[in-house]
């Protein structure tokens, strides 16, 4: 092994370990499920958890330039990922590796930008269908991307690991109502906040009357057909420890379902 292989080879043990290090700090539920996963698909689901997380937090700070650039150089950096530029910071080393290693395609992560994107220019939706848009880029492209890490032959796959992001994602709206309402971002349809007769002064207030529990109702109906339908999708990954994942999560989110109707919304 040259110098420049063994440099190469501690720089990615680095970047992969500080992508360990974020996942396990900011993503305790996945980081928990990924112990199934064989050691090589673990640092690989590590390392895209890292810059998922890098973009989020960009995203979260505020709504200001400096952020859009800021999520911009995020951006053209996955894309040197791709170009197999040099790169200077480690975790984005164990990123490249990551993404060539399982054939990711750069429109995952594009997807997840725009989404990115979308946060700081759009603080409500009109329907459901333009949140399943807003849902898609976030969540959606992430079951795609895994799929790729975990493997799996089956092109109907896809649909299915879109689906289940979608549901998760729909969980952690109504599990962040308040959160999201107090940042300025209301992601219930307008639409069916009128249906139900659920104002945003209600939201405001914490206010859980009838009204407000039956447009939860709808919501979590809604959440548990995307995760019954993503099921199907579980027997054609490849890997059994990978299924146990996918398996693992998808229980462990379907349980805030639960811990929301337990609670009476």
């Amino acid at each position: 092994m040259t110098a420049s292989e063994s440099t190469l080879d501690s720089r990615l043990s680095r970047g992969f370990a500080m992508a360990r290090s974020i996942t396990r700090e900011h993503g305790r539920t996945f980081y928990f499920a990924s112990h199934l996963l064989p050691p090589d698909k673990r640092a690989a689901a590590y390392a895209v958890y890292a810059l998922c997380r890098i973009s989020d937090d960009t995203v979260d700070r505020n709504n200001s330039m400096a952020v859009r650039e800021e999520l911009a150089k995020v951006q053209a950096a996955i894309h040197a990922a791709y170009e197999g530029s040099s790169l200077a910071d480690d975790v984005l080393l164990a990123f490249q590796d990551t993404l060539h290693r399982y054939a990711i395609p750069q429109r995952c992560f594009d997807e997840l930008i725009e989404g990115m994107y979308m946060d700081l220019s759009i603080n409500s939706y009109e329907t459901f269908d333009e949140l399943y848009q807003y849902c898609y880029r976030v969540a959606g492209v992430v079951g795609l991307i895994m799929l790729k890490i975990f493997g799996s032959s089956s092109p109907t796959a896809e649909d299915r690991a879109v689906e289940l992001g979608i549901a998760m994602q729909l969980t952690n709206i109504l599990r962040d109502i308040r959160e999201d309402y107090e940042r300025g971002r209301v992601y219930l349809p307008r639409e069916e906040l009128r249906r139900f007769g659920v104002s945003d002064d209600g939201l405001r207030d914490g206010i859980v009357d009838d009204k407000f529990k039956a447009l939860m109702a709808f919501q979590i109906s809604r959440a548990r057909d995307y995760y019954q339908q993503s099921s199907a999708g579980i027997s054609m990954i490849a890997d059994r420890r990978s299924r146990l994942v996918v398996c693992a999560m998808k229980d462990i989110y379907g349980a805030i379902l639960r811990e929301i109707e337990k609670n009476k919304c």
